[in-house]
């Protein structure tokens, strides 16, 4: 299983939001090349890049964060996402050496467009389910959408897709635990790997996804920036 810890840029700042709120925003570095250098020092092979004024906003905003991020992760692999919705913002971005690009409010609003990066670019794009109540939110988490998550997760199979990223909102940024139950149900609703997200607390968190079918990874933000989690130690027991 892989570790993504994550860095997510609000005016060019590593920031922590709680529950996806932008007015609930805690600041934690202001540089992201040095913390990406930190979390790659630390062991981390892989990186989660989120533009949130992006996500909000539809189009890139903290480009030179995403950049300065990249570089300082040494040739690890990193995934970018937020406020990524046409072919332009993808291509730019692979491009640029990201890994993978993850897409979230496309994936609902223009699938057609998803399915057709991913089929050129296979295994570079992830599509973000990110579930209030079990519902799909888009546009920075802003609107909630009548449509289940599984139901959006299936549409994008034999895509090309390289993952599925679930997070559940009402967890993001409080430290209350992953919700495992929802996460393992969706992988078990999909072929997509899924990556799990969203209110990681401590190393049992990472105890209680490792193993489990389908689970490809976990993001993990403010545990590791409070201390309450161990990067190197949270590698060693996905490992």
């Amino acid at each position: 299983m892989i570790i993504f810890p994550a860095i997510d840029l609000k005016g060019g700042q590593c920031v922590r939001l709680a529950e996806g709120d932008m007015n609930r925003a805690t600041v934690y570095a202001d540089d992201p090349a040095a913390q990406a250098a930190l979390f790659r020092a630390a062991g981390a092979t892989h990186l989660h890049v989120v533009d949130l004024d992006g996500a909000f906003a539809g189009d890139s905003r903290n480009a030179a964060g995403v950049t300065a991020a990249l570089s300082g992760f040494g040739g690890g692999k990193v995934q970018v996402g937020g406020g990524i919705r046409t072919a332009a913002h993808v291509e730019a971005w692979l491009a640029a050496g990201v890994w993978r690009v993850v897409m979230g409010t496309a994936a609902l609003d223009n699938p057609d467009l998803v399915k057709g990066l991913a089929a050129d670019h296979p295994g570079r794009i992830v599509v973000a389910v990110d579930a209030r109540d079990g519902l799909v939110a888009t546009r920075g988490w802003a609107d909630v959408s009548t449509l289940p998550v599984a139901d959006l997760a299936r549409r994008f199979e034999d895509a090309g897709v390289a993952a599925v990223l679930f997070t559940d909102v009402g967890r993001d940024g409080l430290l209350k635990g992953v919700n495992v139950e929802a996460t393992v149900a969706l992988a078990a609703q999909t072929s997509l790997p899924v990556i799990a997200s969203g209110g990681v607390a401590s190393i049992a968190d990472i105890h209680a996804l490792v193993g489990k079918p389908g689970i490809e990874g976990v993001i993990t933000g403010r545990a590791l920036y409070d201390g309450r989690l161990d990067l190197a130690e949270a590698i060693a027991v996905a490992q």
